[in-house]
């Protein structure tokens, strides 16, 4: 009987040191960042760039003091759960979504883990927050607030002549869709004839746009994730016509667009790192408002607009070149 208890006192001593070294390292451990986004492409990719940047210039180094657990769902939604829930049951101090979706799963996935939006366009209409003030739960972050009054009137500088602007975007990105509204909105009170095109997939694009270019003189295109991925598709199809594509990111200037007033997405992720540096040191995302990131910079691809034979409105190039980007 001695011996019995002896051994059950052995095996509660070991059970006990057991759980005890595991609390120890999980208190201990290093902190998981996790990183969710819905696909590649230059401007995603931007904001991913810039916020492991900020990161850095804050201390905080992947495989050092911080673990960076990325996972990228390559396009396809379904997969956008599943690396939500591993995110969350990985024990991650705090996450990033980037896109609408990425960041709609990972707070459909937890109620509890601090989430940092990562450039998101219309977070209350996607139900991620209460207000941009007052977020009111575990999401906070960075909203993209495309500058799109500024971009139809500098579409309007460089084709004074139009009679018609083709405006195309994903109809299932709530983003897109969010910008879009806005665009035709302020389409109507400067009084410009846009015509309003929509895609369900990148398979779409070649189609539609085809279509749209025979009715339009140029084309408007918000920070739209699915033809950001494809403007290549866009960009030959507008140029086989002769036709300027006015889009709403940086990135997609430099794949072929000519101009925009555009937000930096390498900027709007060292933002979001810095929520997420914050709230690494504590600080809860129900406190932190919204940061309503408007900075937009103009940028002129200078070689697609000569292409064109488009004539650059007076001033506009030496702006470029003094408070955005020229590309030549």
């Amino acid at each position: 009987m001695k011996r019995i208890v002896a051994m059950i006192t052995i095996l509660i001593v070991i059970l006990g040191g057991y759980l005890g070294l595991t609390r120890f390292q999980r208190q201990h451990r290093t902190p998981v960042v996790g990183v969710l986004t819905m696909m590649h492409h230059p401007a995603l990719d931007q904001i991913y760039r810039g916020f492991v940047a900020d990161l850095g210039e804050a201390g905080y180094h992947n495989g050092k003091n911080i673990k960076i657990e990325y996972q990228n769902a390559n396009g396809d939604q379904a997969n956008l759960k599943t690396m939500a829930d591993k995110l969350v049951n990985d024990h991650a101090k705090v996450v990033l979504g980037i896109t609408t979706p990425a960041a709609q799963s990972l707070a459909n996935a937890s109620k509890s883990t601090p989430i940092v939006m990562g450039g998101i366009g219309d977070p209350v209409g996607a139900r991620l927050v209460k207000s941009l003030r007052q977020p009111g739960g575990n999401v906070t972050g960075v909203q993209s607030d495309n500058p799109v009054g500024q971009q139809l009137k500098l579409a309007k500088h460089f084709l004074p002549h139009a009679k018609a602007l083709g405006l195309i975007y994903t109809s299932s990105d709530p983003s897109a869709e969010y910008q879009a509204k806005m665009m035709i909105a302020d389409a109507k009170k400067m009084h410009i004839n846009l015509k309003v095109y929509t895609i369900a997939s990148a398979n779409d694009l070649n189609q539609v746009s085809q279509q749209m270019l025979t009715q339009v003189d140029g084309v408007m295109v918000p920070c739209d994730n699915l033809i950001a991925g494809a403007m290549k598709t866009l960009v030959k199809n507008a140029d086989a016509a002769h036709k300027p594509v006015f889009p709403g990111a940086d990135t997609m200037v430099k794949d072929g667009g000519v101009t925009s007033i555009s937000l930096d997405q390498y900027d709007m992720g060292k933002a979001a790192a810095k929520m997420t540096v914050q709230i690494l040191k504590g600080k809860q995302p129900q406190d932190m408002p919204v940061n309503d990131y408007q900075h937009g910079k103009p940028i002129l691809n200078l070689q697609q607009a000569k292409k064109l034979g488009l004539t650059i409105p007076s001033g506009f190039q030496q702006e470029a070149a003094q408070h955005g980007t020229v590309i030549k």
